[in-house]
């Protein structure tokens, strides 16, 4: 309850800015008390009814003194109010995520069309049931910066680090088998990486490198390329995606004479040597929990503490001030400053009676 009462008070009123400029606040009476009053020795007119003429400029005097002061001190007190700057606690705001820079990279090689893997009751090609993955490995990189790369004889960026995952899922579901070439070039796709991530904040640099095959491609040896991203603090986790045995038909039947090959050992190398995972999927299903692992390994770091930014407030007792300032700069002709003709009329009309 006392805590609610706090927050709410928190909201309405935060404290000042500038809190030292309300010591301005006695100046002006401290000027009054101090400072002698101005004298004024000018020749005065001597007239037979003077002690009535003083009692009735006395008494303008007094009705403009009385409300004055009180105007002029309002206005000097909101001014410094203004000055000091007061602030109020404005709606909770969630502070950005200290996000991971994940890089994919996904093979396109003529292997990844081979039709040994079940999603949805249907047999499908292998590069069909990594999207489906993937991107449900996307949605829940919230607060990630993800890039992706796709290799064949080539390796291609196709999307920068960027924080829109729906753009990087739309470039993964329009890849196709062999837009990079036929063959698989992994240290290639690993060099591009690294250069991709290099210039990223380190201790947050990852590359999820999934692949069917064995290097048969690119100018890098992925040996070579392992050791350049573990000098970037580049940790890589390698999937090797594919059924044991042959791929199957249309009808789930397997096809002798398509063997699937892939270089787990090299793959598990890679791993090691930058401090990451290797892993094996033989279907969509090993696939999706080996996602989920690597969301387990590398999780998107929230900070649990919640900002309320300081809203300024100092424009409605700035406003105040000058309101009340106008207001006693119109009381100033009551005191017989602006408006002299009539203030005579009134004295003729008084001596007249």
């Amino acid at each position: 309850m006392i805590a609610s009462a706090a927050d709410w008070v928190a909201t309405l009123f935060a404290g000042f800015a500038w809190p030292w400029v309300l010591f301005a606040l006695p100046l002006p009476w401290l000027a009054r008390w101090s400072l002698p009053p101005v004298r004024q020795d000018q020749p005065a007119l001597r007239v037979p009814w003077g002690s009535r003429l003083d009692g009735i400029v006395r008494q303008g005097a007094t009705r403009g003194v009385r409300r004055m002061p009180l105007l002029a001190w309002l206005a000097w007190t909101l001014l410094c109010i203004a000055a000091a700057r007061p602030q109020q606690l404005g709606e909770v705001v969630q502070p950005p995520a200290s996000a991971r820079d994940l890089m994919l990279a996904v093979d396109l090689s003529g292997s990844m069309g081979e039709e040994d893997m079940r999603l949805g009751g249907r047999v499908v090609d292998r590069l069909t049931a990594a999207k489906a993955v993937i991107a449900d490995f996307l949605d829940r990189r919230a607060g990630d910066r993800v890039g992706l790369i796709v290799f064949g004889q080539r390796a291609y960026a196709l999307s920068p680090l960027t924080l829109d995952r729906d753009s990087v899922r739309d470039q993964l579901l329009d890849s196709v088998v062999g837009l990079a070439g036929r063959e698989t070039a992994l240290g290639d796709a690993i060099a591009l990486a690294v250069k991709r991530l290099r210039g990223q904040e380190r201790g947050q640099r990852v590359l999820v490198l999934l692949t069917d095959g064995v290097n048969t491609a690119g100018q890098i040896d992925p040996a070579k390329a392992a050791e350049l991203a573990r000098d970037h603090d580049v940790r890589i986790h390698t999937i090797a995606f594919g059924g044991d045995g042959d791929a199957m038909s249309l009808f789930g039947v397997p096809l002798p004479g398509n063997e699937v090959e892939i270089d787990e050992a090299a793959l598990q190398r890679i791993a090691a040597a930058t401090g990451g995972r290797a892993f094996r999927a033989r279907d969509a299903d090993e696939l999706a929990g080996i996602y989920t692992e690597i969301d387990r390994l590398e999780p998107v770091a929230r900070p649990g503490q919640q900002l309320r930014p300081r809203v300024e407030r100092y424009p409605w007792p700035l406003a105040g001030a000058l309101l009340a300032g106008l207001l006693a700069l119109l009381r100033l002709p009551d005191t017989g400053g602006w408006r002299k003709g009539g203030g005579a009329r009134r004295v003729d009309a008084e001596a007249g009676a």
